[in-house]
């Protein structure tokens, strides 16, 4: 027997590693670029070759949100043409206007308390009145207030006072003066004075009334700039159709398509950077996690190209519903795209689903942006998140197909109330029978996606060999051939199979592994020993050991080869390789010690190597689980009467010993989750060996009798 040699070993992993990241490197960029070339026509902005006046002949929409200047001017000119001029009311010059009325009156009032002539009157009327009244005023104005009654002066006196206050509160313009005399005139007309002091009322009036409010320039300027911060600027917005179809295209509609860049024959290329930056970070995002997860060996290189080809499909199914000629913009809303992260989930895992639904997501938002450059479809990328986060939760059981079908209830509700949340938000534009019609297309979706993933499935499955666990299942049934070939042939072997599938579920459910995985294996892990059946001692029943009657080199050789003869006959009928690896590194690189120390003892010359597996070790946590919990198993079998410390300590030997051996090397468990492992082993055979009622004895019992 030949041993590994550790160099070639270390250089074969280096270079498969390399192979790996470069086929993880043109996965992740083969998804990236085929979102690049589907979103292309997403960004693409057309050009036309049109003249004023002409006919448009087909709808046009703007690709960009841009600002229309020249109109954005205009509504600054208006605003700030609107704006009327300020003005400052003095009230210096009305206090002092009013303040003239009242010299007047009360010098009359003084005047004509004294016992006097008319003459004598006016003379001293004319000494009381101040310069400013005598300069503006003829005296001989004053001479009817001289001689009127007391009442009539006060009467007077009340309307002028009152109908000036009036004016100059509102403030009196230069522009404003003549109307506001003319009306003041009439209003003293048509008042309840004698005629013979309506006229010298009204002079008197009319000396009181002036301009008593003025320009401001600095509150006018404030009020102009507050008028302008005011003014929104005119967008063109990206999607606003600027010129239907059939529609002449006027100058105005001219200098829309100039601003947007419609007339330009130079392609702007920026919307096509923007979009290969996207993708490239989405395939960045994307490539790293494929790392991450095949470095964890939670996936594999088949589930890689598994997503590859979910990717394509529903990415191909966005843009097919995308180029749908419907008025409907909300068609989105019939994308079954809660199938990409079911199938994801049932064939990788949930991690990985998760993933995926978010990258999905932000592709679903650009490709249904309309094709208008420079949108994006928050709805709907929105939508399409949901409903397959709605997918992952709700499939909390991948073990059958009737379990997919349930989840589709949950994901049309989930679907309902995503899009009700879109119709309600924006309710302006949206009416109940919009709901009605877009609740109708979520429930679709959901049909379709479950639809799509059971037929998908079984497809995808066999064409990529992918182990799920509905075809685990299928395997566990023991009707299987190859089970019921292990039942009939090496009957003690079916029973050690089954105890160690018990032990190494629980186990890896323990460390997060695949339970169901490592229980279907481990049915098959033994498969070899039905070449010679015989030779091992849980088939020995009633027969003499036939080890007895060979070399012990010849004993170790039929021992080693039953991990690969049993690999052969998994592979003969083609069962998946998961499945294969363990069954041939079950054993790992451990040794024959019973018959190495039987060789020794006629051979003192014996070598080691030659009563060792000769591997490979366990490659993974299922593997180093089986190889653990196969050894345990028939320790703890071989025990006559097992109690739980006896258990603990076989359980615990065996683990430190494959540690020390160097067995569990090359799998991913580690130090924290061996000890887990352990106690799940330890908890399962306390299960299984429970201390049982003792009953009396049955001869005793009936010599009683």
């Amino acid at each position: 027997m030949t041993s590994l040699n550790p160099l070639n070993s270390k250089e074969s992993a280096l270079k498969k590693a390399g192979s790996n990241h470069f086929k993880l490197m043109i996965s992740a960029l083969f998804i990236g670029l085929f979102f690049f070339i589907l979103s292309f026509l997403n960004v693409h902005t057309e050009t036309y070759n049109l003249e004023k006046f002409s006919t448009a002949e087909e709808t046009i929409h703007s690709p960009i949100t841009i600002e229309n200047e020249k109109k954005t001017e205009q509504r600054i000119r208006k605003a700030t043409q609107d704006v009327d001029d300020r003005y400052q009311v003095s009230d210096t010059i009305t206090e002092e206007r009013l303040s003239y009325i009242e010299e007047i009156f009360e010098a009359v009032e003084e005047v004509n308390e004294e016992e006097a002539s008319t003459g004598q009157k006016m003379a001293q009327l004319q000494s009381l009145l101040s310069e400013n009244i005598t300069n503006e005023l003829p005296i001989e104005i004053f001479r009817p207030f001289v001689q009127a009654d007391k009442d009539d002066l006060i009467k007077a006196e009340d309307l002028l006072i009152s109908s000036l206050e009036s004016y100059f509160d509102e403030g009196i313009r230069t522009t404003e003066l003549e109307d506001a005399g003319q009306t003041l005139q009439l209003k003293i007309r048509y008042s309840t004075l004698p005629d013979n002091l309506k006229e010298e009322t009204t002079e008197v009036a009319k000396f009181g009334l002036v301009e008593n409010s003025f320009f401001d320039a600095e509150a006018t300027d404030e009020a102009r700039k507050e008028a302008v911060s005011q003014v929104q600027p005119d967008l063109i917005q990206a999607g606003e159709v600027i010129v239907s179809q059939g529609v002449t295209i006027t100058n105005e509609v001219y200098e829309e398509l100039e601003i947007t860049g419609l007339l330009n024959e130079e392609r702007n290329v920026m919307p096509y950077i923007g979009l290969a930056i996207f993708s490239i970070l989405l395939t960045t995002a994307i490539y790293y996690h494929f790392i991450q997860m095949v470095k964890e060996k939670s996936i594999t290189l088949q589930h890689i190209y598994v997503t590859v080809v979910i990717s394509i499909i529903l990415v191909s199914l966005m843009k097919g519903i995308s180029l749908i000629p419907m008025s409907n913009e909300s068609l989105f809303y019939l994308m079954p795209a809660a199938m990409g992260a079911l199938l994801i989930k049932v064939l990788c895992n949930e991690r990985f689903a998760l993933l995926m639904s978010v990258v999905f997501a932000l592709m679903a938002a650009v490709i249904f942006n309309g094709h208008v450059a420079g949108t994006i479809n928050a709805h709907a990328g929105i939508y399409v998140l949901f409903t397959q986060l709605a997918g992952i939760f709700f499939l909390w059981n991948t073990n059958g197909r009737q379990f997919i079908a349930k989840t589709g209830l949950a994901i049309a509700l989930v679907n309902c109330m995503t899009l009700s949340f879109t119709v309600f938000l924006a309710f302006e534009r949206y009416t109940w029978t919009d709901w009605v019609v877009f609740s109708s297309y979520g429930i679709i979706s959901a049909l379709l996606a479950v639809v799509l993933t059971l037929g998908l499935l079984p497809l995808i499955e066999s064409a990529f060999d992918i182990l799920s666990d509905s075809r685990l299942l299928a395997l566990a049934n023991p009707n299987h051939e190859l089970l019921r070939k292990i039942l009939t042939e090496a009957p003690g072997t079916y029973h050690h199979s089954v105890m160690v599938a018990n032990l190494s579920e629980a186990a890896c459910e323990a460390v997060g592994a695949r339970g169901l995985l490592v229980r279907v294996a481990s049915y098959y892990h033994d498969l070899g020993k039905t070449i010679h059946p015989h030779y091992f001692i849980e088939n020995q029943m009633g027969i003499e050991n036939p080890h007895d009657f060979i070399k012990p080199e010849e004993s170790a050789t039929i021992i080693i080869n039953h991990p690969y003869e049993g690999a052969r006959l998994l592979e003969e009928h083609k069962l998946p390789k998961e499945i294969i690896d363990i069954a041939e590194q079950h054993h790992g690189t451990t040794l024959l010690k019973y018959f190495y120390y039987r060789a020794q003892e006629k051979d003192p010359a014996a070598e080691e190597k030659d009563f060792r597996y000769p591997g490979p070790k366990p490659q993974s946590k299922e593997a180093a689980i089986v190889c653990i919990c196969d050894s345990v198993e028939a320790a703890v079998r071989s025990l006559d009467h097992p109690t739980q410390e006896k258990i603990n300590n076989i359980v615990h030997t065996i683990i430190e010993d494959r540690m020390l051996d160097g067995q569990l090397n090359d799998c991913s468990l580690t130090l924290n989750e061996m000890v887990k492992v352990e106690n799940a082993i330890c908890e399962t055979l306390k299960g299984i060996f429970h201390s049982r009622v003792k009953y009396p004895n049955q001869d005793k019992a009936v010599k009683e009798a």
